[in-house]
């Protein structure tokens, strides 16, 4: 069975010579991390862990879909590399028939997708939920089928899958969104 501490996560470990003979510098990427397309990311709620992987993506904007705010030592990361920081503040819900916000989700979506904000990473607190919805819809506008759109749903959620999220993706409408996709020409 799986369970919370079954999450996707990788570790890198790269050596960089140096004059004393050798630095080991590990690169944790968050929980959950993954590329969505050319420029996107996903993820869980970055920590202090992953600081030297983020560098490594040259971020230029990280979209939060929590409402908390942000932890001090990450957002003064962000600062003191030029990341710029929006954060739609999307509440976290278990119930089977409470809406998701889907204004939030539509701004969200069109900052993710402004070529000036890429490359951006998006997360929530594990990248499962409201991650998956956000993403979900972008796999809507790259014109992925609803079947493939919930495999990698649920790939992320795992057993924690919920219907609402899958409904609210199948009931999204993309029609105002006109975008291009590197994996979608």
């Amino acid at each position: 069975m799986k369970n919370d501490d079954d999450d996707v996560s990788f570790s890198f470990i790269s050596t960089i010579s140096g004059a004393n003979g050798g630095e080991e510098i590990v690169y944790v990427p968050p929980l959950n991390f993954a590329m969505v397309d050319h420029g996107i990311f996903r993820s869980g709620f970055p920590d202090t862990s992953n600081l030297q992987f983020l560098q490594t993506l040259g971020l230029r904007s990280l979209i939060c879909l929590c409402p908390e705010p942000y932890p001090e030592a990450i957002a003064e990361f962000l600062k003191e590399n030029g990341i710029h920081l929006f954060q739609f503040g999307i509440e976290m819900c278990k119930e089977p028939f409470v809406n998701i916000p889907e204004e939030r989700v539509r701004e969200a979506l069109k900052a993710a997708l402004d070529k000036k904000n890429q490359p951006v990473l998006i997360h929530c607190k594990r990248g499962k939920h409201r991650t998956g919805c956000l993403v979900g819809c972008v796999r809507k506008l790259q014109k992925w089928c609803l079947s493939s759109i919930f495999d990698e749903y649920q790939r992320f959620a795992g057993v924690k899958s919920r219907i609402s999220d899958q409904r609210f993706v199948e009931m999204f409408d993309i029609s105002t969104f006109k975008m291009q996709f590197s994996s979608s020409n």
